[in-house]
């Protein structure tokens, strides 16, 4: 599993604001983030306002989107980081193994942010499976992470990334995330990393079986 250490660090994206007691303060895109999923969740995500979100951590309305287009891609915050890690991660796995077997390895260790972010995540993974306007964006999302999946399985099986087992592949790993995470929201003393693990054993298809 990947130490906190090496996940995208996000200093560069601070910027100083002023709290609600008038002290100088410091936020950052995954702290406001973090802070939407919480009202979203807590009051409604169509009843809480952007206004509502840029009070909650004192910053202005303006600055909120500087960092997100609209409420809704807060929920995404870390998304780039995470596919561009996956992307790295499955590049740099054994071509001796099954691609199932890194598929999985290499999803787990870009989406694991460690057990300090579990509140954020599970918020995020709450909020992906149940608001209609997040799922809405998150069809695009899905769509990047099934073409790198192709992509990998393609190259690694000599064959097209729109043939049927890459395509295969790629629909597999989305729909085991979705079930994972839905098994770990469940459960509050459920281990993200089993959840998903077990999944991706149940779902993804193997090579000796898929061509």
């Amino acid at each position: 599993m990947r130490q906190q250490s090496e996940r995208v660090d996000n200093s560069a994206d601070r910027v100083d604001v002023v709290d609600r007691g008038g002290r100088p303060a410091s936020t950052s895109a995954h702290e406001l983030a973090a802070a939407a999923q919480r009202l979203f969740l807590r009051n409604g995500f169509e009843q809480t306002s952007v206004e509502d979100i840029a009070a909650e951590v004192g910053v202005s309305r303006r600055t909120f989107f500087r960092y997100f287009p609209t409420k809704a891609d807060v929920v995404w915050v870390e998304s780039d980081a995470e596919l561009e890690v996956f992307r790295e991660r499955l590049y740099a796995s054994d071509p001796a193994d099954d691609p199932a077997d890194c598929i999985a390895a290499a999803f787990i260790s870009a989406l694991d942010h460690g057990r300090n972010e579990d509140e954020w995540a599970r918020h995020r993974a709450q909020l992906i499976l149940e608001v209609p306007a997040v799922q809405a964006h998150a069809s695009m999302v899905y769509r990047q992470w099934r073409t790198v999946v192709a992509e990998f399985v393609a190259e690694r099986t000599d064959s097209a990334a729109d043939a049927e087992y890459p395509i295969a592949v790629a629909h597999s790993t989305i729909a085991a995330s979705a079930a994972g995470h839905e098994r770990w929201t469940a459960d509050p003393d459920a281990v993200f990393a089993d959840c998903l693990r077990s999944m991706f054993g149940l779902m993804l298809p193997r090579l000796e079986s898929g061509r």
